[in-house]
């Protein structure tokens, strides 16, 4: 599967656990370290947790693990990293502390999910 089709199908599962302003950035070009981010928000620290622990079951079952995974502990900003998509879920306080996306926006390159 495609990094674009993968980040995709991770919006799905994000959505179907209640996920917050779910959007996929192509940062081809931008970055060495992945072709996708797909950013998500949770509404508390636990549903950030919960949010990357359910993914994680789910790609799982796909055949696919992550290479590395950080931040899940705390439940602020857990990253999980996909090779060619990382994932980046943070609860609503951090997210506009670090306002991620803002940093790889070219006006053309960001996506909102929705289902």
């Amino acid at each position: 599967m495609d990094a674009k089709t993968f980040s995709k199908e991770i919006c799905k599962i994000l959505s179907k656990h209640k996920a917050e302003d779910i959007l996929i950035i192509d940062v081809t070009g931008k970055t060495d370290i992945a072709d996708y981010f797909v950013l998500a928000g949770g509404r508390s620290m636990t549903h950030t947790r919960s949010l990357i622990e359910l993914l994680e079951e789910e790609v799982d079952k796909m055949g696919v693990a992550p290479n590395r995974r950080e931040g899940v502990k705390e439940g602020r900003w857990a990253v999980l990293d996909y090779g060619d998509v990382i994932v980046h879920i943070f609860n609503d306080e951090t997210r506009l502390f670090y306002h991620l996306e803002s940093l790889y926006d070219n006006g053309k390159n960001i996506e909102k999910y929705t289902d």
